[in-house]
Formats: C-alpha cells, sequence, structure tokens
C-alpha cells in the first residue's frame, strides 16, 4: 500500500504489518476475564444479596437488561438487540481504527483494546441471556454507585486512557492534520 492510496476498512485490514494481532489478542484476554469471572458470580452469589467486602464495596449479583447506569432497563425487551447491534457496529468500528493505527500508538491501542473487550464482554450477555451480569457494588453509607462488572470497568478505562492520549498526544485524533489546508499552495 502506497502513502498516497486511499485507505478503506477492507484495504487496512489486508495490510498485514499493520494488523495488531497481539491487540486484538489482549481484547479477548479481557472477554475471557470478564465472562469467567461473570460465571463465578453468578454460580456462587445469591442474586440480590450483598457479600459485604469493605465498608464501601460489596460484591452483589445483579441483572442490568439496560444500558449503562441501568438507563431503559424496563423498556420492554427491545433495548436488548438495540444494545447488542449498537456494540456490535462499535466494536467492528473500533476492530478497523486498530488495523489503522501506527506502530508506537500504544496508549491510544490500549485504550481501544479495552473497551472493544469490554464492549464485546458485555454484548455475550445480552445475547445469551437478555441482560448483562453486574456485581460490582461501591457505596457511600445508603448511596450506592450502580452496580458494574470487569467489561464495565475496561470500558471505563478504556475511554479515560484515551481522554490521556488525546491531551498528550493530539495528532492521534487529528484528522485534518496530513490534509493541506485551503490557503496552502501544492507545488
Amino acid at each position: 500500500m502506497r502513502d498516497n492510496e486511499p485507505i478503506s476498512m477492507f484495504s487496512a485490514l489486508r495490510f498485514k504489518t499493520r494488523l495488531p494481532l497481539t491487540w486484538y489478542r489482549l481484547a479477548v484476554i479481557v472477554i475471557i476475564v470478564d465472562q469467567l469471572v461473570k460465571m463465578w458470580a453468578t454460580l456462587t452469589l445469591e442474586y440480590g444479596v450483598p457479600k459485604v467486602i469493605l465498608p464501601v464495596f460489596n460484591i452483589t449479583l445483579q441483572h442490568n437488561t439496560g444500558a449503562a447506569f441501568s438507563f431503559l432497563h424496563d423498556a420492554g425487551g427491545w433495548q436488548r438487540w438495540f444494545f447488542s447491534a449498537i456494540a456490535l457496529v462499535v466494536g467492528v468500528v473500533i476492530a478497523v481504527w486498530m488495523a489503522r493505527l501506527k506502530r508506537g500508538q500504544t496508549l491510544l491501542m490500549t485504550s481501544l483494546t479495552l473497551v472493544l473487550g469490554g464492549a464485546l464482554g458485555n454484548v455475550i450477555d445480552r445475547l445469551r441471556f437478555g441482560y448483562v451480569v453486574d456485581f460490582i457494588s461501591v457505596h457511600y453509607g445508603d448511596h450506592y454507585f450502580p452496580a458494574f462488572n470487569i467489561a464495565d470497568s475496561a470500558i471505563t478505562i478504556g475511554a479515560g486512557l484515551m481522554l490521556l492520549d488525546m491531551v498528550l498526544h493530539p495528532q492521534h485524533h487529528n484528522s485534518s492534520q496530513n490534509k493541506p489546508s485551503r490557503n496552502e499552495v501544492k507545488p
């Protein structure tokens, strides 16, 4: 592939030297760890009964039929397919984005890997059960943060790392950086 050749989704995936297989494998590890821990929580915890770990931290099995913070949890069932479709589309977009990144963009690649693994970990639950298995419960007194899981944590950490990359490496996120400006004269 030449530098001046337009990159399509498929040509980026065919360009084997840029295909980040190691990072895709790490996303699969995030999915496996997430699914194993959710299986452990489902098999060992009684639904809705907290196990106190620390005064501000419980493990409580819960099922979330909605999105983040149980958004649309009582919408009647259509949200299962809607959120699954969104997660799958986002997963494809992230996988293609990862294939297009240049070597050395480690922080951005790490963030995308975590978001991809987390999103697919939760979509597996939605497709299998119709809900996402949550079990991590953080609270202060009677004020509870919505329960979450390993996949949610990976997505949150990935999003945070992406914001950090935007601050430290703004050139990674500037799509117009390599395009000539309107006032620039071409030789």
